[in-house]
């Protein structure tokens, strides 16, 4: 068995990793990188200021729900406008070239 890299000979049983230049000789692992859900604004499919798209990014639910709740919750003594205002401060926009899971509706 012979190294892929350098052509060096791994021996018999082989090993994991080539005493010649190092690289590993049991296949390539993947670059796992875990997402993270992250609450911030979208720039694509906005209605407003996409508080409500990116909070139904967040869920993983229909952005039409969110901005239903959001139209009661306008009506609630101020409530959700309340909430509303302060989303828009808080959260971030999204940020340039992020794909976006929400298409505009």
């Amino acid at each position: 068995m012979f190294c892929t890299q350098c052509g060096v000979s791994l021996g018999e049983q082989g090993s994991n990793f080539c005493p010649g230049c190092g690289k590993s000789t049991r296949g390539e692992q993947p670059n796992y990188r875990p997402t993270r859900k992250v609450l911030e604004r979208p720039r694509q499919g906005r209605r407003i200021a996409g508080v409500c798209a990116g909070l139904a990014n967040y869920l993983e639910v229909d952005v039409r729900l969110i901005r239903i709740l959001a139209v009661i919750g306008f009506f609630c003594y101020g409530v959700g406008f309340m909430a509303y205002i302060a989303a828009v401060f808080v959260m971030p926009n999204e940020e340039y070239g992020a794909p976006s899971s929400v298409s505009a509706r």
